[in-house]
């Protein structure tokens, strides 16, 4: 009887064993995925994605590495002194409400340096901004019919009323304002008409991206060496003061 008993339960601790074995075989392979996915996503949480089109900068990031930027001509628009030591080139949007923010920072850097600084205003009108493309190119016509001047005063009149994002600025009111800067507005509306700057804003975009721009505002700040340092969004007044003061020394 005692055999009996024993005897029938050596295939029952068999099975059971068997059992476990399975089951904790099955139980490290789900704690081995859940490790590898857990390791997975402690090493890239953070990083960024890079985005599919351009963006308009929110957040100011970090500064970030430049790209090979296209040399500065002193036929391009520039405010302050063409011959200071440091160069500041925005590529921003008349459209981009992080723009027209980050615009009296620019203005109050050139109160701030001097002769020391230079600004130059290269087009990136964001596709998604449905005025943008035609704002740069009046822009462009303002430069070429009224000069460097009127340009500014275009360019600080635009970011003061634009509502920003796409179309807070009408197109139908480019002409007077045009007129409002000291340009002719027939001869104006003539030039922007014509789509004469229309290739030339585009050509200005594609050459941001090459240097690294992907949204704006995007500022390269560069020094006499052309040491370049690349500024992503509106950055505070002091992120572009730690910079500068750094290339000056």
């Amino acid at each position: 009887m005692a055999e009996h008993k024993k005897s029938s339960s050596v295939p029952f601790q068999l099975n059971l064993n068997t059992v476990l074995t399975v089951s904790l075989v099955i139980a490290s392979f789900f704690i081995g995925v859940l490790f590898t996915k857990n390791q997975y996503l402690e090493k890239n949480i953070g990083k960024p994605v890079q985005a599919a089109i351009p963006q308009q900068g929110g957040q100011p990031s970090a500064q970030v590495p430049a790209g090979k930027i296209k040399d500065v001509s002193n036929d391009e628009r520039i405010r302050g002194n063409k011959n200071a030591k440091i160069t500041l080139v925005e590529y921003s949007d008349f459209e981009c409400p992080f723009c027209k923010s980050f615009h009296p920072t620019t203005q109050e850097l050139i109160k701030t340096y001097g002769d020391k600084i230079r600004l130059v205003f290269r087009d990136y009108p964001l596709p998604f901004h449905a005025n943008a493309q035609k704002e740069a190119e009046a822009g462009r016509c303002i430069a070429e019919l009224g000069g460097s001047e009127a340009f500014w005063n275009y360019t600080d009149k635009i970011f003061e009323r634009t509502t920003s994002n796409g179309t807070g600025f009408a197109l139908t009111d480019l002409g007077p304002l045009a007129s409002e800067v000291g340009v002719n507005q027939q001869s104006f509306q003539q030039c922007l008409d014509s789509e004469k700057y229309a290739k030339a804003v585009k050509d200005e975009m594609a050459e941001g991206n090459t240097a690294g721009v992907n949204g704006t505002p995007s500022t390269f700040v560069i020094d006499s060496k052309g040491k370049t340092q690349l500024l992503v969004g509106a950055q505070p007044i002091d992120a572009f003061k730690t910079v500068i003061d750094q290339l000056l020394k």
